[in-house]
């Protein structure tokens, strides 16, 4: 039988990607996928990767396929992604899945924007009707989650580095979600009483993590509140898991 197998691709040796990498491998040696982790250096041509991408398309024991982001400068990430087949994609970051999710069709979902959704599915907290705001709009969290909020019927805000009086939708929000890259930028009075407060910001300082929320302020204001770590990012993790799972059934199904 054919087991599972995720093949991560890394170009160049950036810190943060090399410890998601390992806690991506660590979590498919505890359930039985078979990690494929292929690396390149950063003076490696694009179309060396793109012919790689291609061959892990074609290989039927590969099953997902991962572009470890951020990619070093003189890559271009979303031709890259784009190369990758959409029944592989487990980022679900091609521009077929990204516009599967906004017409509400069955793809594979961005696995942070997946994990937001399943937290806030587990503590039984209902979209419908509530006031989401999104504080950033990058690819990989903030435009998928647009989305998958107003598939739940949520009335949704996206605010930006462009945003004026960022506070006035920070303050409006049931349910605010942070993701900025920022150490503690949503404060106190930022946050409206009894909102649920989702942090997927993580910010290394003198090799301690920070969140882009003041937790320990927040946290007295808040109804709920995801902590950094252990709060999001695990769940990042368990969602590529699943997206892989449901990858590999798929594929096996077409070729039976």
């Amino acid at each position: 039988m054919i087991k599972p197998c995720l093949a991560v691709i890394q170009i160049g040796d950036d810190p943060a990607s090399n410890t998601y990498i390992k806690a991506k491998a660590k979590a498919c040696d505890e359930i039985g996928i078979y990690f494929k982790h292929i690396k390149f250096t950063e003076e490696t041509k694009e179309i060396e990767v793109i012919n790689k991408i291609i061959e892990l398309n074609n290989d039927e024991y590969v099953h997902g396929i991962l572009l470890q982001l951020p990619l070093p400068d003189g890559f271009n990430a979303d031709k890259l992604i784009n190369y990758i087949a959409r029944n592989k994609d487990v980022d679900g970051l091609t521009d077929i899945n990204l516009g599967k999710l906004y017409n509400n069709k069955p793809c594979l979902i961005s696995c942070t924007p997946q994990g937001i959704m399943k937290l806030l599915e587990h503590e039984n907290i209902d979209l419908e009707g509530k006031n989401v705001t999104i504080v950033g709009r990058s690819n990989l969290v903030g435009k998928p989650l647009i989305g998958l909020m107003l598939n739940k019927n949520a009335t949704v805000t996206v605010c930006h580095s462009k945003t004026e009086n960022l506070s006035k939708h920070t303050k409006n929000a049931d349910i605010l979600v942070v993701a900025v890259g920022k150490k503690e930028f949503i404060k106190e009075n930022m946050v409206k009483e009894d909102a649920v407060v989702i942090d997927v910001g993580i910010n290394k300082e003198d090799n301690k993590l920070y969140g882009d929320v003041d937790f320990n302020k927040v946290k007295t204001k808040a109804k709920k509140i995801t902590p950094v770590p252990g709060g999001v990012g695990p769940m990042t993790v368990a969602m590529l898991m699943t997206n892989v799972i449901n990858a590999y059934q798929k594929q096996q199904k077409k070729s039976v």
